[in-house]
């Protein structure tokens, strides 16, 4: 029971540093991100590695009160705000939640961040992250422009290939997504599995 408080503790202390961290980094960061012109998507967003860590090191509760945290923080740094930390939220939400509960799908494994650190367990999950996360961000654009924005009578031409407003985001906003979840999932896993920050500090 001590045993448990102490963790309860430990990852209680541990979302608010690292919210505290991901806070910062909202402040130092968000203002100057490249973006893509009227829309206001990042190309690269570090933030949410933090909360990934914080997922993979203390557990689900942690990372989700990090990931709150973090996105607090972004609202009053961010030049989109409110929906740009709102949607960082949803679209990192899939990567955490599907490393979490995919995790106990696998028969015969520890249901522990130890148990990631196989590479057959970490990539099929975070593969499965990223699937979720795209679908969810492309009807998320797609549903922000429809409320936002008339795009209908707009057309991108890129060499020979011609594009409708509309497949343009669906285009731009998966492959953002991808390439953000890339950096998501890579970086907390070389900065925790291959360094002994987990070993010091796991709670599960």
């Amino acid at each position: 029971m001590r045993h448990r408080k102490w963790d309860l503790t430990r990852s209680v202390a541990a979302a608010a540093i690292f919210g505290a961290v991901s806070f910062v980094l909202a402040a130092a960061l968000a203002p100057y991100l490249p973006r893509m012109p009227g829309w206001g998507i990042a190309f690269v967003d570090p933030v949410s590695i933090v909360w990934v860590i914080s997922f993979l090191v203390f557990g689900v509760y942690t990372g989700l009160l990090c990931s709150m945290i973090g996105t607090l923080g972004l609202l009053f740094f961010d030049p989109t705000t409110p929906l740009g930390p709102i949607m960082k939220l949803i679209a990192t939400l899939p990567i955490i939640l599907s490393l979490n509960y995919g995790l106990r799908l696998y028969r015969g494994v520890d249901y522990s961040g130890s148990s990631l650190k196989s590479l057959r367990i970490y990539i099929p999950l975070s593969a499965l992250g990223t699937a979720i996360r795209v679908v969810v961000m492309i009807g998320v654009n797609i549903l922000l422009f429809l409320c936002l924005f008339d795009i209908s009578h707009i057309a991108f031409s890129v060499g020979i290939i011609n594009l409708s407003a509309w497949n343009a985001v669906i285009a731009v906003a998966a492959l953002i997504n991808v390439e953000q979840s890339i950096w998501d999932c890579a970086i907390p896993y070389l900065a925790i599995y291959k360094t002994k920050f987990y070993e010091r500090f796991a709670v599960w």
